[in-house]
């Protein structure tokens, strides 16, 4: 339809006064423009919606009495749309969508939403796990708000907020000669058998932190699932890397692990928020996002604060 509101209130304002002059007085506009809106919307519709009266103003037919009432209720779902909106945009409330990458999901999730919802108890939140390619086209579609991601090939059409630093650490069972240490060289992991993380970007970052050395690792397998790789190496199949860091030393079925920090200087990751540049925030974004920085700081670990 080639018409807008404005013609519409235009329209209503001078079949209620019945006058292109008070109409004019009534939305502050000029008389041409009442009637330029009255043309528009007879030549829109085909129908005649006045009667011009000379010097006595106009009158409506049957046709424009009907389209009065139309008029007039259409006004008043733009208003409710726009109260609407403004609620959506000033207050916390409705629906949130988000995704993360699924190495943090459980580590990540679980806490945000629970704190999130003691707090804003309006909210419904649904999360979604996934690669970093195809978090990024949801989030480009407007099917996610937000997403949170690591500092790893960021398209120059979103915004990254940055939030914590991980730096690189590998895991092996506790019965691994390498237990003992709090700490292993890049070159000495190069000897063992590595368990790779096979994601997108992932798999890149994790060899790279070898090839930064000259050095090519022994990959034992790779597996898309970090806990398949907690598990293995759990049972001293090999070494697994990683950089968000769960409190739990143990795989899901029960065998120990032992975390050692990497010698040397590895390129860590940053831990943040994607999000479409130019987006206009929600106060419900805006507090997931303050929610973010205050649990996910400096030296963070899966399981957060402490807040018994």
């Amino acid at each position: 339809m080639r018409f807008t509101l404005k013609q519409i209130e235009y329209f209503t304002a001078a079949a209620e006064t019945g006058s292109i002059t008070l109409a004019s007085e009534r939305v502050h506009i000029s008389q041409p423009s009442i009637s330029s809106a009255i043309s528009t919307l007879e030549a829109e519709f085909g129908i005649q919606l006045f009667i011009r009266h000379h010097a006595q103003g106009l009158s409506l037919t049957p046709q424009g009495q009907r389209f009065l009432r139309e008029a007039k209720s259409l006004l008043l779902q733009a208003e409710e749309l726009t109260a609407a909106a403004t609620e959506l945009s000033t207050k916390v409330g409705g629906v949130l969508s988000l995704g993360c990458l699924t190495t943090l999901y459980p580590l990540l999730l679980p806490e945000l939403l629970q704190v999130f919802k003691e707090r804003h108890e309006a909210v419904r939140i649904e999360a979604v796990a996934g690669d970093q390619a195809g978090l990024i086209d949801q989030l480009r579609i407007g099917r996610l708000s937000l997403v949170l991601s690591y500092d790893m090939s960021i398209p120059a059409d979103l915004d990254f907020t940055p939030l914590t630093t991980l730096p690189p650490f590998a895991f092996v069972s506790t019965r691994h000669r390498l237990a003992r240490h709090h700490s292993v060289s890049i070159e000495t992991l190069a000897a063992e058998p590595f368990l790779l993380l096979d994601l997108p970007i992932s798999r890149d970052y994790f060899l790279s932190l070898f090839h930064r050395e000259g050095l090519a690792p022994r990959i034992a397998g790779r597996f898309e699932h970090m806990e398949v790789i907690r598990s293995l190496a759990a049972r001293g199949e090999g070494f697994g890397m990683a950089n968000a860091q769960p409190r739990n030393r143990a795989s899901l079925d029960g065998h120990k692990l032992a975390y050692l920090a990497l010698e040397g200087d590895p390129r860590p990751l940053t831990l943040g928020i994607l999000m479409v540049k130019n987006t206009r925030r929600t106060q419900t974004v805006e507090a997931f996002i303050a929610l973010c920085h205050e649990l996910i700081r400096d030296q963070w670990q899966a399981g957060g604060l402490d807040r018994s």
